[in-house]
Order: structure tokens, then C-alpha cells, then sequence
């Protein structure tokens, strides 16, 4: 990646924000993180029960004790078992519990917090990122949460709790078993840490990255055919599904170094004991029976270690995705930046406002613009002029490189509607209510009306017809008459249309710019025209040339001057003849 593409990614988050991320999904539930902390030890000392027992049977069997002394360590061992899994088994539980709620307050928080991202924000990072954030990385979280934190839990009190039965056994067991293995086990961790988090990061940036070019390639399919571009297309999506392989590949071979670190940890253990068994026992400070029960410990070690060494790796790659999903609930550095009111009564006043896509090519410079508390502002000019660039900054959709922008408030602000329009899979009720929930059903039918949408209000099943993918697909003039709709349901002091009603030449065109206009009405209203017809309505023409305004006054006005919109209108009005 890119050092420019590094520095506009979304952040990542550091173990303090994710540490803080967990106490604060945790809020409330004390009471339950300490009694699957009483529960798991409970278990865990219950477990010791079954060797402690096996290894005090070969001494009764070695010493020819009686079968009274025999049935009281079967009664041990059945007892032991049970509380063990009983405990263990409703702590395990609880565990997992605790862990989808983490899950659950933390995944709803990103999703919150990544729909409020602004726009730009989104365009730099790449939509690939957060949509691979809000996928893969919650996915890896949601299939490695319910393992990894029952494991270390149960492990971890396990293997506590064998050690000190070994030192109780005999303190040299424990010496032995503790000298020889941990140090193993610190290295390999240590190996690990160093190693697996780099190669878990870089193939989650890989996927983001595949997904990326995925997503570009399919929202932009029918320009790909147009203009056969499905064989470079290909190439960069095959290329970023090898790099995701290769680095998928290097994820197993850390794997592979890990799991063979851990085996030989176990062998050097299972030789220590032996060693230190025999060894009491010929000096006669030991029995067989608690040399057997020592090893029997150590196997018992077996699975707790493996299973919590094992999840280390899991851990790992839940860890490098959650700092990923944390990352985007604490990305401050994306948030836009407060607007102050304007010093006029204007519903919007832009100064200076410098802004380019690619530095050194500016798309704006020095531009100013104000508009009125019901002005409606027309903005003209060639494509590339930098009007929708200029009405997305208004929008809050970008933020200028220089300049500043202030919008009137309290209450909606600002809305956007341009030529694209998404239409959610749901109700037509669900698509005009998530702008102002709990609207009753005459408020959405009056916006509807407003605007003339008296196809959408004819629909068979009204406001319950099903709309999107999965149900009717809306002609395009139906979906900006909808969109159009969410304006009125809003009611923002300002409305940013950017070519919304652009079906120049169709059947459309004029109940859509009558739609806008209804839209319009009674706010202020910064129109982006695409025909010169939808300017003149315009209570002011603003006229802008190579990211500069170069003219700006009444329709009436511009076409009576010898300028840039007088030449424009003559063409068009000849072209109309």
C-alpha cells in the first residue's frame, strides 16, 4: 500500500481503545464478569480432583490397602467430575454470553458510526475498507469471540489452579514442570506476537483491498462493457486475490512455526517430569503413586495450554480485526468539522473556498457564494466547471482545502439529493420514514402529493408495497420523485439539488422539475442545472468557468449582458427552435 493510501485509510485503533471499547460494552454487568470468574476457578480446582485421586490409587493398590479406601477415591473422582463440568459447562456459558454482548454493543457502534462518516472521508479511505471492516473483521470477531474468551477463561484458571496442585504435590514438580516449559512457551509467544499481528493486518488490508476493486468494478459494470474493459478490470481483481493468497499463505506458515513450538514444549515437559519422578522416588522422597499423580497433572496441562497457545493465533486475528472495527467507532479525525452560523441572515455563506481532488489541480479557487434564507441559486457552466464540487462542499459532503462554510440552524440544515438515488429494500413507508421516524401516514402521503408522485401513491398496496431489489423496482423519474419526497419529510432550511431531476428529453422531465421546484419551496434551494430552462426559473444565476465564478445576477439580467450566459442561452434557445 501506498504511503498516500496509508495516511487516508481508516485509522486503527490501539489496545487502549479497544481495552476501553470492552469496559464500556461491559457497563453494568459486573456482577456477572465475577461470578464467571467464581465458576471457572470452582472448575478448574474440581478438575484436579480425577488425577489426584488416579495417582493416590496406585499407591492403595502398591501399599495393599483395603477396597473401602478404593470406592471413597471412585466416589472423589465421579463428585469431582461433575462439579468440574457442571461449573465449568455454566461458565463456559456465561462467557460466551459476556462475549456476544461485547460483540453486539461494539459491531452496532461501528455500523452507527460508520454510516455517519462524512462522505469524502469514505471516497479517500476507499468504500472497500469499511465495507471489509464491517464484514470480514466482524465476521473473524463473531467466529473467534465465542472460542478464544471460554478458552482463556477456562485455561488460564487451569492451569493456575494444576501448578499449585503440583507444588502442593511435591514443589519440585513444579519447579521442574515450570523451569522447562515456560520459558518454551514465552518464546514462542513472543515469536508469535512479533510475527502474526504484521501478517494478520497486511491480509485484512489485502481483503479491503480485493473488495475495493470488486466494488468499483460492479457498481461500474455497464461502463466496463461499454468499453471493454473486463480484461484490465480482471487482471486488477486477480491481482488482488493473489495478494491476498500469498499473504493467507505466509498467515499458515506462522501457524504451522507455532503449533510446532508448542509440541516440543510438551515433549521437554513430559521428560522433566519423568526425570524428577524417578528421582524422588530412588532417594525415597517420593511415591510412585505421586510421581503418577504429578504426570497425570501435566497431561492434564496438556489441553489448557494447547487450547489457550492455540487460541493465541485466533486471539491474534480477532485482535488485528478488532482494532480495525474499534478504529472506525474512533475515527474523531473523520468526523466533519462543526459549521458556525452565518454572520448574515443567509441559510448558507461560502468564502474563499480553494478545493482540489489531486494536489495541484485545483477544482475550486477562491470561490464565495451566499444564499438567501429562501433564495433559490442556480449554478451554470461547462462540465468541469466545479459545480458539483462546489455544491457538495455547501452539502457538507467535502470539506474545502482553504475557505469557510457556514449553514443556518438549529435543526436539519442541509439535504442532498443528486442523480443518483438509492431506493432501501423495504416498504415504500420504510424509504420515507427513516428520514423522520414515526411520521404518521398522512404526513408521507401529503409529502407524496407535494411533489406529484402520483404513481408512487397508486401503488397496489399504497405505503406497504414493497420497493428495492426484492420488491417493485421504481422507474428512475419515481425514484427522485421519492427522493424528493424525503426533502419535504425533512424540511431542511437549505436543499442542495445536484441535476436531481436530470431526464432532459423525456416524458419526465417537466413533473420532475415541477417536483423540484414543490421540493423548493419555502427553503432555500441551490440547484446544479443541466438545462438552461431550470436556471432561468432561478432566483439568481450563478456562472462558473475553470473553478471560478465569472458571472452571477437574474435570469433577465445575464441574458441581457454580452457574456458567457447570454452566448449559452442564445445557443440553447436556437437549439430549442
Amino acid at each position: 500500500m501506498s504511503d498516500h493510501a496509508a495516511r487516508e485509510a481508516l485509522p486503527l485503533a490501539d489496545a487502549a481503545q479497544v481495552r476501553a471499547e470492552v469496559r464500556l460494552a461491559l457497563k453494568g454487568g459486573t456482577w456477572r464478569v465475577v461470578g464467571v470468574v467464581a465458576l471457572l476457578t470452582a472448575g478448574a480446582a474440581a478438575g484436579l480432583v480425577t488425577p489426584a485421586a488416579l495417582g493416590a490409587l496406585v499407591d492403595v493398590v502398591a501399599n495393599g490397602e483395603g477396597a473401602e479406601r478404593v470406592w471413597r477415591l471412585a466416589g472423589a473422582i465421579a463428585a469431582g467430575s461433575l462439579v468440574a463440568a457442571a461449573a465449568d459447562g455454566v461458565g463456559q456459558v456465561g462467557a460466551t454470553r459476556l462475549v456476544e454482548r461485547v460483540l453486539a454493543s461494539t459491531r452496532e457502534r461501528m455500523v452507527a458510526r460508520g454510516l455517519a462518516l462524512p462522505r469524502a472521508a469514505l471516497e479517500r479511505a476507499g468504500a472497500g475498507d469499511l465495507v471489509s471492516r464491517s464484514g470480514d473483521d466482524v465476521n473473524v470477531v463473531a467466529e473467534a469471540a465465542p472460542l478464544v474468551v471460554p478458552a482463556v477463561a477456562g485455561s488460564a484458571f487451569s492451569i493456575a489452579m494444576t501448578v499449585v496442585g503440583m507444588a502442593v504435590l511435591d514443589w519440585r514438580f513444579a519447579v521442574a514442570a515450570v523451569l522447562v516449559v515456560a520459558p518454551v512457551h514465552a518464546l514462542a509467544l513472543r515469536w508469535h506476537q512479533r510475527t502474526a499481528p504484521e501478517v494478520y493486518e497486511a491480509e485484512r488490508a489485502a481483503m479491503a483491498h480485493r473488495a475495493h476493486h470488486l466494488l468499483a468494478s460492479l457498481r461500474g459494470i455497464e461502463t466496463v462493457h461499454a468499453f471493454g474493459l473486463s480484461r484490465p478490470h480482471g487482471k486488477r481483481i486477480a491481482a488482488a486475490s493473489w495478494a491476498v493468497a500469498r499473504w493467507s499463505v505466509r498467515a499458515q506458515t506462522v501457524v504451522n512455526g507455532f503449533f510446532a513450538r508448542l509440541n516440543f514444549a510438551e515433549f521437554l515437559g513430559m521428560g522433566s517430569i519423568l526425570v524428577v519422578g524417578f528421582w524422588l522416588v530412588r532417594e525415597g522422597q517420593g511415591t510412585v503413586g505421586a510421581a503418577t499423580t504429578a504426570m497425570l497433572f501435566f497431561l492434564r496441562l496438556f489441553d489448557p495450554i494447547n487450547r489457550l497457545m492455540i487460541v493465541v493465533d485466533d486471539l491474534q486475528s480477532a485482535l488485528a480485526s478488532m482494532r480495525r472495527i474499534v478504529g472506525v467507532i474512533g475515527a474523531d479525525r473523520f468526523k466533519a468539522p462543526e459549521r458556525p452560523e452565518p454572520e448574515t441572515d443567509a441559510a448558507a455563506e461560502a468564502e474563499a473556498l480553494d478545493f482540489a481532488y489531486t494536489p495541484g489541480h485545483p477544482v475550486l479557487s477562491g470561490v464565495s457564494l451566499r444564499i438567501g434564507p429562501k433564495e433559490t441559486v442556480a449554478l451554470v457552466g461547462s462540465s468541469g466547471a466545479g459545480k458539483s464540487t462546489l455544491a457538495a462542499i455547501v452539502a457538507g459532503v467535502l470539506e474545502p482545502d482553504a475557505g469557510r462554510v457556514a449553514v443556518a440552524g438549529p435543526g436539519p440544515s442541509v439535504a442532498l439529493v443528486t442523480q443518483e438515488v438509492h431506493v432501501f429494500d423495504g416498504t415504500l413507508r420504510e424509504n420515507l420514514d427513516l428520514v423522520r421516524p414515526g411520521a404518521a401516514d398522512d404526513e408521507l402521503e401529503a409529502a407524496l402529493r407535494r411533489v406529484g408522485a402520483r404513481s408512487l401513491l397508486a401503488l397496489p398496496d399504497g405505503l406497504d408495497t414493497g420497493v428495492g431489489d426484492r420488491g417493485l423496482e421504481l422507474t428512475p423519474a419515481q425514484a427522485q420523485a421519492l427522493a424528493l419526497a424525503r426533502v419535504v419529510l425533512l424540511d431542511p432550511r437549505l436543499a442542495v439539488l445536484d441535476e436531481a431531476t436530470a431526464e432532459a428529453g423525456s416524458a419526465d422531465s417537466a413533473a420532475l422539475d415541477g417536483a423540484a421546484a414543490a421540493a423548493l419551496e419555502g427553503r432555500a434551494g441551490l440547484l446544479v442545472a443541466h438545462r438552461l430552462d431550470q436556471a432561468a426559473k432561478a432566483d439568481r444565476i450563478v456562472v462558473m468557468e475553470h473553478g471560478r465564478i465569472v458571472e452571477e445576477g437574474t435570469h433577465e439580467d445575464l441574458a441581457a449582458a454580452d457574456g458567457p450566459y447570454a452566448r449559452a442561452w442564445g445557443l440553447w434557445t436556437k437549439g430549442r427552435s
